[in-house]
């Protein structure tokens, strides 16, 4: 209950407060946002799996946003477009998380199904 709380109020947030990003933290921005998609739907697959441990998913989400933003500062130090690669890995990651979801709530609905 706690969770659906603090995501409705994340959202209001989002709604009511109007943040500008300076175009010089975009590219940190869109890796954030991925790392933080992955360890959420990484969550929801681990909580259907019954393997859910906070401390995983918070180290996790906290280690994956550092991670992503370190390729990104050293892709502009270097001026190689490191961003690429944050983003093929973690959008790899979410269409794996997505179809575990997937695959579970399609079993559910055979298994209601067939007991119908």
């Amino acid at each position: 209950m706690l969770y659906v709380l603090a995501g409705i109020i994340g959202v209001l947030c989002g709604v009511f407060f109007h943040w500008t990003i300076p175009a010089a933290y975009s590219a940190y921005m869109g890796v954030a946002i991925l790392a933080g998609l992955d360890s959420v739907f990484g969550g929801f697959a681990a909580i259907l799996n019954k393997k859910f441990n906070m401390k995983i998913f918070l180290t996790g989400l906290v280690g994956n946003g550092l991670m992503a933003a370190g390729l990104v500062y050293i892709g502009k130090l270097i001026n190689v477009d490191l961003t690429i690669a944050a983003v093929v890995v973690f959008g790899t990651r979410i269409f794996n998380n997505l179809a575990t979801l997937r695959r579970f709530g399609v079993s559910k609905m055979e298994n209601m199904k067939k007991k119908a």
